[in-house]
């Protein structure tokens, strides 16, 4: 099920972008990105329609993935 990301609070939403940059592991390019500009680079994502957050109810889990279509 997809949640808009206008409808979850603002805190709850950079916490969830957070948590989900943080699974990406080390960098390893040529310069690394701080934590604060790849929260962003997800925000701005959402905002272009470009991703969107899932919720799974049968594992009950959130995840962000590009928006298919």
């Amino acid at each position: 099920m997809i949640i808009p990301w206008q409808d979850i609070d603002p805190e709850t939403l950079t916490n969830l972008i957070t948590e989900f940059v943080l699974r990406e592991g080390t960098d390893y390019g040529e310069q690394e990105i701080a934590l604060a500009d790849k929260v962003d680079q997800v925000k701005l994502q959402l905002k272009l329609n470009q991703a969107v957050i899932v919720y799974s109810e049968l594992h009950e889990t959130v995840d962000i993935q590009p928006r298919t279509s």
